[in-house]
């Protein structure tokens, strides 16, 4: 089939890939969902399901503006990969260059024990430990014992160096640079970028990667009248079904503290900038945001055998799999495709704790975006990460949504 023709009939020959997903709005588990697929320079499908608002019978639109969590991380970490090649820090560089709140940090002697049981850290926190998670900072969700209960204790809602002061006062859970622990290590390296370049992280990502890539729509709030394009944060309730008390409205200034990995804002067409700028080796139509060297190494597996061995939050997610900065990278096809569905080598991605989620495979050319606003049950780690819920018709949308896609395209 020419590409011509496939492009022009590409919406109906994917139209069954829509149905995992209608099927989990129609149930009632799931207020609506913006999904897209794009392929060797052509989007070929964009599905819009469901409602942006439930109450308000406001449909999804392609423009709908979604709070992407986790997937602000690589966008930061873009950034940061962007002062690198002026020379303003290297991964190699102890963060406390710029966070001297985190030198002298001390080290849990048992991960599960007291946090005055500690022993000091063999060396300071670099820049490469906070874009590999391997810094030995945590989430609250991410550990158990006295140090998850101390991050739960830290709240966001405060000013970035009130937040600092405060992490960095706990003890890390292992020695920097051992293990990858999933953690606000972005939200760290956020604070050095703003430190930096003597600005907000807000005006850093827009100056370098949303205003170069056209993201016209993505940043830590949105204008007044690009509110009503929101989607509503829903929680699934087991007993009452969607409810839309889990979050406020989106917010319409810059909050005190710009969170470099949960933060953003986007929406489905934004987000594939990025994601085509990272697949076509830091540049999109013309306009070059990152080296070819820098995309290279966020896109490499940096984690030893060792390392892999260690469960990511529950899960053996390593399995086929590798993390480069901030991007988990696929390293064994056929593996991965058992527990993750397919994906050529090399394909890359980092979800969301709401449901989003993305993937660009640069084996197959293809870039997949699958987005929905559900709240996580945070007492479960992995569901911290995916969004998804113990209800298998929602949990299973997007791995079916993906399978379904790829075989469509005989991928």
């Amino acid at each position: 089939m020419r590409p011509a023709v496939f492009s022009r009939l590409a919406p109906v020959i994917l139209a069954e890939n829509r149905s995992p997903i209608s099927e989990a709005v129609d149930s009632g588990l799931l207020a609506g969902a913006v999904t897209l697929v794009w392929r060797r320079g052509d989007v070929l499908q964009v599905n819009e399901i469901g409602h942006r608002d439930v109450e308000a019978q406001l449909p999804m639109r392609r423009d709908t503006i979604f709070r992407v969590a986790s997937m602000t991380k690589p966008v930061t970490v873009a950034a940061a990969m962007g002062l690198a090649e002026e020379g303003r820090l290297a991964l190699s560089d102890p963060i406390t260059r710029w966070v001297p709140e985190m030198a002298d940090m001390r080290v849990l002697a048992d991960p599960a024990g007291p946090l005055t049981d500690t022993v000091p850290a063999q060396r300071p926190v670099t820049v490469e430990d906070l874009v590999t998670h391997r810094s030995g900072l945590a989430y609250a969700f991410s550990v158990g014992g006295p140090i998850g209960r101390a991050y739960a204790q830290v709240s966001l809602r405060q000013d970035a160096d009130d937040w600092l002061a405060e992490v960095a006062a706990l003890p890390l859970v292992h020695q920097p640079g051992e293990r990858l622990t999933y953690s606000q290590a972005t939200e760290v390296l956020g604070i050095a970028l703003a430190r930096i370049e003597g600005k907000s992280l807000g005006e850093v990502l827009r100056e370098r990667i949303f205003e170069p890539l056209g993201m016209a729509d993505t940043g830590f709030h949105v204008s007044e009248d690009k509110r009503p394009r929101a989607a509503t944060m829903y929680r699934l309730d087991g007993r009452e079904g969607l409810r839309h008390d889990a979050m406020g409205p989106v917010p319409v200034r810059e909050p005190r503290f710009c969170q470099g990995g949960a933060g953003l804002l986007s929406t489905a067409d934004d987000y594939l900038r990025f994601a085509r700028m990272l697949l076509g080796g830091g540049e999109v139509d013309g306009v070059r945001v990152l080296s070819a060297e820098s995309v290279r190494m966020m896109r490499t597996d940096r984690l030893t055998a060792e390392q892999k061995k260690h469960p990511f939050l529950g899960m053996p997610f390593w399995i086929g799999r590798g993390f480069g900065l901030n991007l988990s990278v696929v390293t064994d096809p056929a593996q991965s495709r058992r527990l993750f569905g397919p994906g050529g080598l090399g394909t890359f991605s980092w979800p969301g704790a709401y449901g989003t989620w993305w993937q660009a495979d640069p084996a197959n050319d293809l870039i997949l975006i699958y987005l929905i606003q559900n709240y996580p049950d945070l007492t479960s780690a992995a569901a911290a990460v995916a969004g998804n819920t113990s209800l298998a018709k929602l949990q299973s949308a997007q791995p079916r949504f993906v399978r379904r896609t790829y075989a469509a395209l005989d991928l």
